[in-house]
């Protein structure tokens, strides 16, 4: 007598946190519609802030550093302040951000993919923020599992604890700066507090989504990683997703000569005055069918303990279908 089993479905909920935290700060957001809450200054307050968080603290150190090691910092406890930059850009703190990136690395384009646009482009683009499931919570397990190095630092255990008191205090600074600049607190907390941190929250998600969409693939990949120029002129050189993709420890993006990575730039700023040490790029081999293999590759993510089932082209999850299924699903 044989016995059928069937697969546990897996249990999710909403992240109610996360939810009422990116819901209050597009509300406040809107304050940037009150004419008289506009200013230039304040404006250019908003691009150097999305420079600054989005730019030094996600794209270079984040991103570049601390999830795929594609360079190191000299001195080392430099990696602590320049980490706290990336906290003020409110996308959670470095352990967790980094697990999520490795996984999405792990099992890109397929079922266990942290935001694949295969579930719909709101999914990859922020939808994921919305559910925990079992799979993806931020726990111990989770953190050993896919950011063992950063788990064994009690530095970034320590950001990663209290990370949510960066971009508070950023809020405020922001606010009392522009309060001494000239009695305009007020414009500079709206337009270089709120409105940059979804100017910052957008770009980056644009490269989980619209870069796995639009775009064109230079290297034959194992997902649908694509380069986006419009993505990479907005996000400092991350939209050259598929490079990234082909080389994931590469310290350069870009790769054609056309191919502008602002990022690269800044480590290589960096690497003259001995600040960035052991800087990697792809060393290549060209194929038989012309693509290129990074024959000098180290893993950039842990490796897969099992291989995940190919998720297939389905009908995009709108946010209301998305709640539905935490609901049928959520304990």
């Amino acid at each position: 007598m044989s016995t059928m089993t069937t697969a546990r479905p897996v249990q999710k909920r909403l992240s109610w946190a996360s939810i009422l935290y990116i819901g209050g700060i597009h509300v406040l957001a809107l304050a940037a519609l009150v004419p008289s809450l506009f200013s230039w200054s304040g404006l250019v307050v908003c691009l150097v802030m999305h420079w600054f968080t989005g730019g030094i603290g996600i794209c270079l150190i984040y991103h570049r550093l601390l999830t795929h090691r594609s360079f190191k910092i000299h001195p080392k406890w430099m990696e602590y302040p320049l980490t706290a930059i990336g906290c003020m850009a409110s996308e959670g703190g470095p352990i967790g951000w980094v697990a999520d990136h490795r996984r999405h690395h792990a099992y890109s384009d397929e079922e266990m993919d942290t935001h694949s646009p295969l579930r719909g482009l709101f999914w990859a683009h922020m939808g994921w923020f919305m559910v925990i499931d079992e799979n993806s919570r931020h726990d111990d397990a989770y953190f050993k599992r896919w950011a063992p190095d950063l788990f064994r630092d009690p530095v970034q255990r320590w950001l990663e604890r209290y990370f949510i008191a960066f971009p508070l205090a950023l809020f405020a600074l922001t606010y009392a700066a522009g309060q001494w600049y000239g009695g305009l607190g007020l414009s500079w907390l709206v337009w270089g507090g709120f409105v940059r941190t979804l100017f910052v929250w957008h770009t980056t998600w644009l490269v989980n989504s619209a870069s796995h969409v639009w775009g064109y693939r230079t290297h034959a990949t194992r997902d649908q990683s694509t380069n986006l120029w419009w993505c990479a002129a907005l996000t400092y050189g991350e939209g050259w997703h598929n490079n990234h993709h082909a080389f994931q420890t590469s310290a350069r993006h870009g790769l054609d000569w056309w191919e502008v990575d602002p990022t690269y730039m800044t480590i290589k700023a960096m690497e003259l005055v001995g600040m960035a040490t052991d800087v990697k790029l792809p060393k290549v081999r060209k194929n038989s069918d012309g693509t290129l293999v990074d024959t000098d590759a180290r893993p950039a993510v842990p490796p897969r303990t099992a291989a995940a089932p190919a998720c297939p082209p389905s009908h995009a999850a709108t946010p209301a279908e998305i709640l539905n299924e935490v609901q049928e699903t959520g304990v």
